[in-house]
C-alpha cells in the first residue's frame, strides 16, 4: 500500500464527512468542494505523479462518485468505515 501525506488524508476525510457541505443536490461538489478537491489534488501530485489521469477525470467529473474512487485509494478500509 503506497504512503500519503496526512494532508491528503485530512482533506479526502473533511470532503466525506461534510457531504451536505460540500456537496450540491445533484451530488456534485459545489465551489467550496472544488477549492478543497483542488488543493487535495494538488498535494496528491506533489506526492504521486502517476495519479494524474486520475486527477484529470475528477476535476472533469467532480462527482460523490468519483471522490469516493480517490478514497479508495487514498484512505485504508480501517479508515474508510
Amino acid at each position: 500500500m503506497e504512503k500519503f501525506g496526512p494532508e491528503v488524508k485530512n482533506l479526502i476525510r473533511r470532503l466525506l464527512e461534510s457531504i451536505p457541505l460540500y456537496f450540491d443536490r445533484n451530488l456534485t461538489l459545489n465551489s467550496d468542494g472544488r477549492r478543497l478537491l483542488s488543493q487535495l489534488l494538488r498535494y496528491l501530485l506533489y506526492e504521486h505523479q502517476e495519479y494524474r489521469y486520475l486527477a484529470r477525470e475528477i476535476r472533469k467529473n467532480p462527482t460523490i462518485e468519483n471522490v469516493i474512487k480517490l478514497a479508495r485509494i487514498i484512505l485504508s478500509s480501517d479508515e474508510i468505515n
